[in-house]
């Protein structure tokens, strides 16, 4: 840190202190008195008044049988016997003395350092978080323009072992880290873990459905929440979304929480970084980064929770099985359903294991970009194939996400628009000329037949996002809330239209 600021006890009125002799550079010889008043010179540097040896000798020494006291650095805690080596932990011993800056109602101008912005924000983390754990990360998030609560004292969650060499990542994940919580939920025999995104902060948290509620096993377990400082709450269910396995739980007497920011995903690119944080397999506070692999994705995971819905349904072709399916931590393994769900997610490299579940996918500023909800696994989902990372995760987008969860908030549920009617994947229907959904029936007095769609008609695009299959169709028109007006495209005949269409409601059982 380069702070020049001249802060030497009082009663030495010298003002000028020869910043090459404190490098190690060999001091310039003094110069003669004159009786004339000299030129200034500029190509010859300040001259020490006095030396380093009599400038140490002006501290007063600490009374005797007391300890230095060093107000704003790291210390050790109670009964450390020997230093720990870690940034964000205890700090070391006093082989390295710090010495107390006395107060000044002035300072001398500070020079512009020449670190980067992000290891000096850390530096600062380092130094201000000590033995207080996350005290670090909040520094962090509070240099970035975050939340101005402070932090409590819990163990270490992000270690810099080096903060003049940190990238973008580490400062990443110091603001966002106090945003992300791991969840366990129990009920009998069955357990699982997952994570939860902080939305306020007085504990609304938002998480997967399938993570609180165990894939749809029990409407009322027992969740457990803990913050990455280390404290732990009881939490309850506000509200499940089980059509975009979300939900949102409420801690038990939680305050001072820090809140994620939430991004705009529909400026997205593809090549985006992406940075995953989350408890997989009850690792917490574990980053990991990627990219955005791509968009406008649209999975189909089976779900013991999904509700009852026989319209708007494509039709599955035999033998497929989808390679698609939920991630647990610990000890719960997704259970076979009938029902499926059909969502339009962020498609991301970025390590996702069983455990990130309802954690945090961020951009390189910190910001949700998406909650992660699932895996795919190599051959299928109970098929015995690879069941971890495999360099294909996915993220419900933020956008999606934001409307849901306040809904969930203002009503304990959220709504979904409905087409009204049936559709099969275009490319599967004999003499098909191109991708899409095909209309094979469509509902009387539902909101396609308002809107002039028939029975043949294959449809392209949703607001502009391509469809290229009947998933692709639902999981588009689910993302909206029911009354909304999205723009159909479609072919007819050969002949491309569009149709203004206003969406029924879906119904929740």
């Amino acid at each position: 840190m380069s702070d020049n600021t001249d802060n030497r006890p009082a009663g030495d009125h010298n003002s000028h202190l020869d910043n090459s002799a404190a490098n190690g550079a060999v001091p310039a010889s003094p110069q003669p008195e004159s009786t004339t008043p000299a030129t200034p010179r500029y190509d010859v540097p300040p001259v020490p008044t006095r030396s380093p040896a009599s400038a140490a000798a002006a501290w007063p020494p600490p009374a005797a049988g007391t300890a230095p006291q060093h107000p704003g650095y790291a210390s050790a805690p109670s009964g450390a016997t020997a230093p720990t080596g870690q940034a964000f932990g205890p700090a070391a011993t006093d082989a390295h003395p710090t010495l107390a800056m006395p107060s000044s109602t002035s300072t001398a101008p500070r020079k512009k350092s020449s670190v980067p912005r992000v290891a000096a924000l850390l530096v600062a983390a380092a130094l201000v978080g000590g033995g207080a754990g996350l005290g670090g990360a909040y520094a962090g998030l509070n240099l970035w323009g975050g939340s101005n609560t402070s932090a409590a004292s819990g163990p270490s969650a992000i270690t810099v072992n080096n903060p003049d060499s940190v990238n973008n990542t580490s400062a990443v994940a110091a603001k966002v880290v106090p945003s992300v919580v791991t969840i366990s939920a129990t009920a009998g025999q069955s357990g699982g873990t997952g994570s939860g995104v902080v939305l306020s902060q007085d504990g609304y948290v938002l998480t997967n459905t399938h993570v609180a509620t165990l894939d749809g096993q029990s409407g009322s377990a027992k969740i457990s929440v803990t913050t990455s400082d280390g404290k732990v709450y009881s939490a309850k269910v506000v509200g499940t979304d089980p059509t975009y396995d979300l939900a949102v739980i409420k801690l038990d007497n939680a305050s001072g929480l820090t809140p994620i920011e939430w991004a705009d995903s529909s400026k997205l690119n593809v090549g985006d970084n992406a940075i995953a944080i989350g408890a997989p397999l009850d690792l917490p506070n574990t980053v990991t980064t990627g990219i955005v692999s791509a968009l406008n994705r649209s999975i189909q995971v089976a779900s013991s929770a999904a509700p009852s819905d026989g319209t708007d349904q494509q039709q599955q072709e035999p033998g497929q099985e989808s390679p698609f399916r939920f991630d647990f931590g610990q000890g719960q393994q997704q259970q076979s359903a009938n029902q499926t769900i059909k969502i339009a997610v962020i498609q991301t490299d970025a390590a996702i294991n069983p455990g990130n579940s309802g954690g945090a996918l961020v951009n390189n500023e910190g910001k949700l970009i998406g909650i992660n909800v699932a895996i795919a696994s190599a051959g299928g989902s109970s098929s015995g194939g690879q069941s971890g990372n495999i360099g294909v995760g996915f993220s419900i987008p933020s956008d999606i996400a934001k409307r849901i969860s306040q809904e969930i908030i203002d009503n304990g549920s959220a709504t979904h628009g409905l087409l009204g009617a049936s559709v099969q994947d275009a490319a599967s229907i004999q003499g098909a000329t191109t991708t899409g959904a095909y209309i094979a029936d469509v509902s009387s007095g539902g909101a396609a037949q308002a809107a002039g769609l028939q029975k043949g008609d294959v449809i392209t695009k949703v607001d502009g996002i391509p469809v290229t299959n009947s998933i692709d169709l639902t999981a588009q028109v689910r993302a909206l809330a029911a009354g909304s007006k999205a723009e159909i495209t479609y072919n007819r005949s050969g002949q491309e239209k569009t149709a203004e269409v206003t969406l029924g409601s879906m119904p929740t059982s």
